[in-house]
């Protein structure tokens, strides 16, 4: 059975977005002029540590996704990656290392150096 819009919608701590990760989003979705979106997290095999995250701007939820929303911007995660991703804060850093998308996730026993994977 395909789950309602009110079904998918989450407001618990799947996820959470720092302020800073939610201003950049909503400014990346402007420069692509995107006005209908959400950010899609996910988690996927690979790097040096075995899982991966992913992120990429997506136009709605999928039917089993879970839907977080916080500071205006909705998350849109699907099943398998919230196993891995429960607990997580998503936050935008600009500083000597460079700047982008950090994840700080509980459920990492180990990260790379440059933390885009872990292992859980």
């Amino acid at each position: 059975m395909a789950a309602t819009s009110k079904e998918a919608m989450v407001k618990g701590p799947i996820i959470n977005i720092t302020e800073r990760a939610a201003s950049k989003i909503k400014e990346f979705a402007a420069q692509e002029k995107v006005e209908e979106y959400g950010l899609r997290v996910g988690v996927m095999g690979g790097g040096c540590s075995g899982l991966l995250y992913k992120l990429a701007l997506d136009k709605g939820p999928r039917q089993d996704d879970r839907v977080v929303e916080q500071h205006g911007v909705k998350i849109f995660i699907d099943l398998k990656s919230a196993i891995y991703l429960t607990g997580t804060t998503l936050d935008y850093t600009e500083g000597l290392n460079g700047k982008g998308f950090t994840f700080q996730n509980p459920n990492a026993s180990t990260t790379c150096g440059c933390g885009t994977s872990f292992s859980a």
